[in-house]
């Protein structure tokens, strides 16, 4: 019964899971916009003395591993590597592309069209402009379109839509309705990244031995970093 810290902060929302054996046993999350460095370790503090567990008891630390804000992902495998060196833990990356993507296949019945049977599910991570961070999935979460960044148009995802049924949803999926118009294209509301989605996925992955290295690992970026100009400069 794998007791496992799930830590998301890929995007605006700051999100802390506590997990075991598929029960969540604690959570905090924000959807406030980029507070993760005020609030991340202050949500953990908080579950810690909430449920009385310590990080001596955990037996592993989840963390989105990207693509998404480059500043949020770097607090929340910073916040991560911590607890685990600290603690002498195993470290779990998991997508939140996948982690939304493995929460809408589990209530597909409720919210997709009831005669659909093809479907693929595409989450969405806004990437500015018009571009997302993306994938798609099939019904049993296997990807069968590897994460990309896309530039997003009128002939985006046509081919998959003249196939069957598409899902879209999360931060970047609501700029992408007025492009994407198909009757095969459906588009779920309120889908956002979250650690309630992604510590299924980190005790499969912990049952699995799929860690990744406490020392060496990194975020998955997909892009380089590129610093925005102030517009007025505080030096004049």
């Amino acid at each position: 019964m794998p007791l496992i810290l799930n830590l998301e902060s890929s995007t605006e929302v700051c999100s802390v899971v506590l997990s075991r054996d598929g029960e969540i046993i604690a959570s905090r999350e924000n959807a406030e916009g980029q507070n993760h460095a005020k609030l991340l370790t202050v949500f953990v503090e908080e579950i810690f003395k909430e449920t009385g567990i310590t990080a001596q008891s955990l037996d592993a630390v989840a963390v989105s591993s990207g693509p998404g804000s480059y500043t949020g992902l770097r607090i929340g495998v910073s916040t991560a590597k911590g607890i685990c060196y600290a603690a002498e833990k195993p470290l779990i990356a998991v997508s939140p592309l996948q982690s939304m993507a493995h929460y809408v296949a589990s209530v597909k019945k409720d919210i997709a069209p009831a005669s659909s049977e093809n479907i693929l599910f595409c989450p969405m991570i806004d990437a500015r402009r018009m571009e997302v961070y993306t994938a798609l999935y099939d019904s049993s979460n296997t990807i069968v379109k590897a994460v990309s960044a896309q530039i997003i148009d009128e002939n985006s995802f046509r081919e998959q839509l003249e196939s069957g049924l598409v899902l879209f949803f999360g931060n970047g999926s609501e700029k992408c309705r007025k492009f994407i118009v198909h009757e095969n294209a459906y588009f779920v509301e309120n889908v956002v990244t979250s650690a309630r989605f992604m510590y299924l996925l980190a005790e499969k992955a912990y049952r699995e031995n799929r860690f990744v290295d406490v020392a060496y690992y990194e975020p998955f970026y997909l892009k380089d970093f590129i610093a925005t100009i102030p517009t007025k400069n505080v030096f004049k």
